[in-house]
């Protein structure tokens, strides 16, 4: 399988801390080492970064960690390659144009022999995961109007991810810059910090950052992980068929659908989940 990392934020926050977190589990403290992504939206930009590499040895990696790259809404991935070849064009997160505006993708999961239907929208590398996505844009494009709402696209969204989650392990995260959309099918987790912030500490190496000497009063940043970054913090562990809409750092639309148990499901817990102390 593989690892997301989002942001959702009322004001432009860099994700040093969490990236640093997750880049460990890139074929250090877990296996997903086939490559890794992560965009930033800035206004109605994204800055992306990929690389076929492993994140806990590339250079990219270590450059996007060290850079306080601020954004309100960012999206990241990690690797464990099940489906597709190990090469840029199958790394996450993924991204489309539609209505003047750029979509950005990433899933965690696998789907055997999905087959998108036919549309504008086509993969250009090989995973089941841009195939989805593509199925999902051309969707969106064929039955929404231009000028949908969060909560309308929302409700679209959680049908496709339900049909999708029939179908196999769909843990997504999607955002077009204004919203950040979040499903699980099998495991996730949030947290969200403000006033009064305090000190965390990341689960897979030794660092401790103290958020009350970065942030203001006024701020609101969210985090969600496939599993909690911090070992020290009480993160919200999300049920299987959950879903948040998420907006300006926090929650303005969320429910529970039903999705099937799958027998091909294969254990997501990895060595990233013992914790570390900081010293």
């Amino acid at each position: 399988m593989c690892e997301l990392l989002g942001m959702s934020a009322n004001t432009p926050t860099d994700l040093c801390f969490s990236f640093t977190g997750l880049t460990r589990r890139g074929g250090e403290t877990g296996p997903h080492k086939d490559g890794w992504g992560v965009a930033f939206y800035q206004g109605k930009g994204v800055r992306l970064f990929h690389d076929a590499e492993s994140c806990a040895t590339s250079k990219i990696a270590e450059f996007v960690g060290k850079v306080p790259i601020k954004s309100k809404t960012a999206i990241c991935h990690i690797r464990q390659a099940n489906v597709g070849n190990i090469n840029l064009s199958n790394t996450h997160p993924f991204t489309r144009e539609l209505w003047g505006r750029y979509w950005v993708f990433a899933h965690n999961g696998q789907i055997p022999g999905f087959t998108r239907r036919v549309g504008t929208y086509e993969a250009v590398g090989d995973t089941d995961s841009e195939e989805l996505f593509c199925d999902l844009m051309n969707s969106i494009r064929q039955n929404l109007p231009r000028d949908a709402m969060p909560q309308q696209l929302a409700s679209a969204l959680v049908s496709l991810a339900q049909e999708y989650a029939q179908q196999g392990v769909f843990n997504c995260l999607l955002s077009n810059g204004d919203w950040l959309f979040s499903f699980c099918s099998t495991k996730m987790a949030s947290i969200t910090r403000r006033a009064p912030f305090g000190p965390a500490c990341l689960k897979d190496v030794e660092v401790e950052v103290d958020f009350s000497a970065e942030t203001t009063t006024n701020d609101v940043v969210s985090i969600i992980a496939t599993d909690p970054l911090t070992h020290d913090e009480e993160w919200d562990i999300y049920e299987r068929g959950e879903w948040k809409l998420w907006q300006l750092g926090e929650v303005i639309a969320s429910g529970k659908v039903d999705v099937p148990v799958h027998k091909t499901e294969t254990s997501m817990v990895s060595p990233a989940n013992m914790p570390r102390d900081c010293e």
